[in-house]
C-alpha cells in the first residue's frame, strides 16, 4: 500500500486514500472450510492454521437472524448525517472514525466503529453511538458479541486438543477472562457517486490481526483477500451466512511460529457497499505472552522473546498498519565465537 509520511486531513480531502490499478487476483475455491459439528474439526482448523492462518466457519451457531440483525442496525448507523456521527469520534481508540486508520498516517474508504467488548467498561465515544441509535442497536451488539465469543473459545478449545495443550482451555481462558481486552469493529466500505475509471480504491491496508485470533462476519461484498504464503493475493468469496477465522500475531507467538498470523486487506468496490463486524479476541492487558512450554520443550528454541499483552499493544499502536510488529519481539540468533586458543 502507499505509505504516507505525514497524517492527512481528510475531512474534504479523498485524495489522499491510496489506489490501485486492477491486476488479476486469484479466487480461491480452496480457502479451507471448518464444520464445527464435524468430529474431525480439531484437526481441520490446525492444518488451515498452519497453510493458511485462515479458514471458513460453518454450523457456528450464531443466529442467522442476529447477524441481519445487527449488519441493519450499523448500516442505520452509517447512514446518519456526517455531523451526528462525528460526535462520537475520533475513536480513542473506541468510538467512531472515517478515512483515518490509526494515528499514524493509515487512510482508507472506510468509516467504522469500534467497540470495548467488556460491558463493564465504556468510554464517552461509545456512549454516544448508542445515544444516537436505536435501543435495539446496543441489544444486538451485547447478543452478537456474546454468541461470537463462544464461537472464538470453541475455536481455541479446538486448537488447543488439535496441538496437544492441556488443560483444554489454557487459550479459550484468556478470552472468557473478565478482564479479557476483546473488541468488536464493524466497518462500511461506502459507495461513491462518481466512480473512479481503472482505479481501485484502498479500504483497509494489508496488515495482520494483533490479537489471539479474529472472527469476521460481512455481507455478500467482496473486497477481503488474504496473502498467501508465497506472496500472491487470493481474493476470499464473501459468503454472509459464515463465519472467518484469522490467526493473530499472539497465536502466531503462542505456537512460536507454527501457526502465521495472515496478512489481508480490503480493496473497495465503491459501486457496491460493504459491511463487516470483526470480533477480536483479545487476553487481559497484563496477560503474558510468549510460545508455549508444551510447544516448546527447550527454552533455546524459543523464537520470541516474552512480553505482556499490554507492551504488544502499545507496540502496535505505535506502529504503521502494514509494519510487521513482531519483528521488535523474536529472539535474535546467538552468534558463537570461537577463540583460537
Amino acid at each position: 500500500m502507499v505509505v504516507l509520511s505525514q497524517p492527512v486531513a481528510l475531512d474534504n480531502h479523498t485524495s489522499a486514500i491510496p489506489t490501485y490499478k486492477p491486476v488479476p487476483v486469484l479466487t480461491s475455491q480452496s480457502i479451507p472450510v471448518v464444520d464445527l459439528t464435524d468430529p474431525e474439526a480439531k484437526t481441520l482448523i490446525v492444518k488451515a492454521c498452519e497453510e493458511f492462518g485462515f479458514f471458513k466457519v460453518v454450523n457456528h451457531g450464531v443466529r442467522p437472524d442476529l447477524m441481519t440483525r445487527l449488519e441493519q442496525e450499523a448500516v442505520g448507523f452509517f447512514a446518519l448525517p456526517q455531523s451526528l456521527k462525528n460526535q462520537a469520534g475520533p475513536p480513542e481508540p473506541y468510538g467512531y472514525g472515517s478515512k483515518r486508520i490509526g494515528p499514524n498516517g493509515d487512510v482508507g474508504w472506510i468509516e467504522y466503529i469500534l467497540l470495548n467488548a467488556n460491558p463493564q467498561l465504556s468510554s464517552p465515544k461509545t456512549s454516544t453511538i448508542f445515544r444516537q441509535t436505536p435501543q435495539i442497536f446496543r441489544e444486538a451488539v451485547e447478543e452478537y458479541m456474546k454468541e461470537v465469543k463462544e464461537v472464538t473459545c470453541k475455536v481455541l478449545e479446538m486448537v488447543a486438543e488439535g496441538l496437544g495443550i492441556e488443560p483444554r482451555d489454557s487459550l479459550s481462558k484468556m478470552v472468557r477472562d473478565e478482564k479479557s481486552d476483546s473488541c468488536l469493529r464493524m466497518n462500511h466500505y461506502p459507495t461513491e457517486e462518481e466512480e473512479v475509471e481503472q482505479m481501485v480504491k484502498v479500504g483497509f491496508g494489508e496488515h495482520t490481526d494483533p490479537q489471539i485470533i479474529s472472527v469476521l462476519r460481512s455481507n455478500n461484498a467482496a473486497g477481503l483477500q488474504i496473502c498467501m504464503k508465497d506472496g500472491r493475493w487470493v481474493a476470499v468469496p464473501p459468503d454472509h451466512s459464515s463465519l472467518f477465522i484469522n490467526v493473530g500475531d499472539a497465536l502466531q507467538v503462542m505456537t512460536n511460529g507454527r501457526f502465521k498470523s495472515v496478512k489481508h486487506r480490503v480493496l473497495a468496490d465503491t459501486r457496491r457497499s460493504r459491511v463487516s463486524m470483526i470480533y477480536f479476541g483479545g487476553p487481559p492487558l497484563s496477560q503474558k505472552i510468549a510460545p508455549l512450554p508444551c510447544l516448546v520443550p527447550k527454552q533455546e528454541d524459543s523464537l520470541y522473546k516474552e512480553f505482556t499483552w499490554s507492551q504488544y499493544k502499545s507496540s502496535a499502536y505505535k506502529s504503521k498498519l502494514g509494519d510487521y510488529r513482531l519483528g521488535l519481539f523474536e529472539k535474535q540468533p546467538l552468534l558463537t565465537h570461537r577463540s583460537n586458543v
